[in-house]
């Protein structure tokens, strides 16, 4: 059995869990993920620090051992109508735990928490996209950037 945790700007998660949140995103997101402070950043901005809009983030637990088999960051845009309410950061599941329908859980609270629209980016190769397209999304336009 699998329980849900929700943190946001109001309901702020312990700074330990905040470590163990930016690790676990580290460790099981492999190829797709970013360098860890880049996880921290966007985990403080989802709990509203540095006066950041905020967002939501959501942990799942295996209710018997304790330990984190799941986790998606979502943060608000700080916009409406023309851009998305929110951009999905993260979302992982453990390695050993995928399969089990956690990611599905925690997409579902994410899209029932968030009130607004969301977008995220997702590599053709990713096989979450198959989860995310029977979730309800779709993919409209092709991303472009300019690094400098």
């Amino acid at each position: 059995m699998t329980k849900l945790y929700i943190y946001n700007e109001r309901q702020q998660a312990a700074d330990n869990t905040q470590k163990q949140i930016a690790n676990f995103l580290f460790r099981h997101l492999e190829q797709y993920g970013d360098p860890e402070p880049d996880i921290q950043k966007a985990i403080d901005y989802a709990l509203g620090k540095n006066h950041s809009p905020g967002g939501i983030i959501i942990t799942a637990e295996d209710s018997v051992t304790g330990e984190m088999t799941g986790c998606v960051v979502l943060n608000k845009t700080g916009m409406q109508g023309y851009i998305p309410e929110y951009i999905l950061v993260y979302i992982a599941t453990d390695k050993k735990q995928r399969g089990k329908g956690i990611g599905k859980q925690l997409m579902q609270k994410a899209i029932e928490t968030a009130d607004g629209d969301i977008a995220l980016h997702c590599e053709p190769d990713n096989p979450a996209r198959h989860l995310y397209e029977k979730l309800g999304f779709t993919s409209k336009y092709l991303e472009m950037r300019l690094k400098k």
